[in-house]
């Protein structure tokens, strides 16, 4: 019980920010695989699964740089960092909070469970891409968007319930599994990923200093005196991306309300970090999940017209 606190601090509980700039885009495609509201079920599966998932991940992630954040004035203190949790404590939670997320997996369908061994797969490598990959934030993006793909083949993939039965796996072959998610999933991805990459270049800048002392490749370094600019293409091609996207769902003045809305965001965070100072860089950071909940109202609200 005395450890209960350190694990809630490993897991990043007290700030949410982190599993909302997930859950939003995830929820998104959620109503426009669903074509509306998707259903209790499938709201529970992806909201919990998105939060347990996450804190999976932060487990996973601080074992992996445990080294590194000992050098980082904002991380040092983490708990597998400080000794005050082990690493085998904080694998074993993070197994524990994983199991948690494919139980619930489960019970949707065969081939969503088999998309989700891919996403697992690309959240493994993230950590370690930031040894070797210049901008680890794409592979972030990955990661931090394969929900939506997900959420399609939640709803398109086939019955539900039945994975534990040899009908709930019948005619499933790599064909069938791709086919359950459409080209638009794909094109939300990609859109998702410009827009991890314009709020983690935002995170890596914060720490861009103790970055380059330790070695760390990050986006912010790699984009060096363009890391500004770079975050705000980043932005545009993720908001026009989604509305193009769209384009064929018809969903109406509510959804491009809504991404301008995003879009005003996105240039008040340019007044956040032009400057390049730690806290701006850090709030604007912080605040992102706003602009994805914009674009969420947007997606969902358009399916309450008439």
């Amino acid at each position: 019980m005395k450890n209960i606190p350190l694990y809630l601090q490993l897991i990043r509980w007290d700030r949410p920010a982190g599993w909302l700039l997930l859950l939003w885009p995830t929820l998104s495609a959620l109503w426009i695989a669903s074509g509306g509201f998707p259903g209790w079920h499938l709201l529970l599966v992806f909201t919990l699964g998105t939060i347990l998932m996450r804190s999976a991940g932060c487990c996973v992630n601080d074992v992996a740089d445990r080294e590194f954040d000992k050098h980082v004035k904002r991380t040092a203190q983490r708990p597998v960092t400080s000794g005050k949790l082990s690493v085998g404590q904080a694998l074993r939670f993070g197994a524990l909070l994983a199991l948690a997320a494919f139980a619930l997996v489960l019970t949707t369908n065969a081939v969503t469970v088999l998309w989700s061994f891919a996403a697992l797969a690309v959240a493994l490598v993230y950590p370690y891409a930031k040894r070797y990959v210049s901008m680890p934030q794409a592979v972030l993006g990955v990661a931090f968007s394969f929900g939506i793909p997900m959420a399609f083949s939640a709803v398109q993939g086939g019955p539900r319930w039945q994975v534990f039965s040899a009908a709930g796996w019948s005619g499933v072959t790599l064909s069938t599994v791709w086919a359950s998610v459409p080209p638009v999933a794909w094109w939300l991805l990609l859109g998702n990923l410009f827009w991890v990459l314009a709020y983690d270049t935002e995170y890596a800048m914060v720490d861009r200093d103790d970055d380059l002392k330790i070695g760390m490749k990050t986006s912010a370094i790699t984009l060096g005196r363009f890391d500004v600019a770079g975050v705000m293409a980043f932005y545009a091609a993720y908001l026009v991306i989604w509305a193009v996207a769209l384009i064929p769902y018809a969903l109406g003045a509510i959804f491009y309300v809504a991404i301008g809305v995003a879009a005003l965001q996105a240039l008040w965070h340019w007044t956040l970090v032009r400057g390049r100072g730690r806290d701006g860089c850090f709030k604007a950071f912080r605040l992102n999940h706003w602009v994805g909940f914009a674009v969420f109202v947007g997606v969902a609200g358009s399916y309450l017209r008439g």
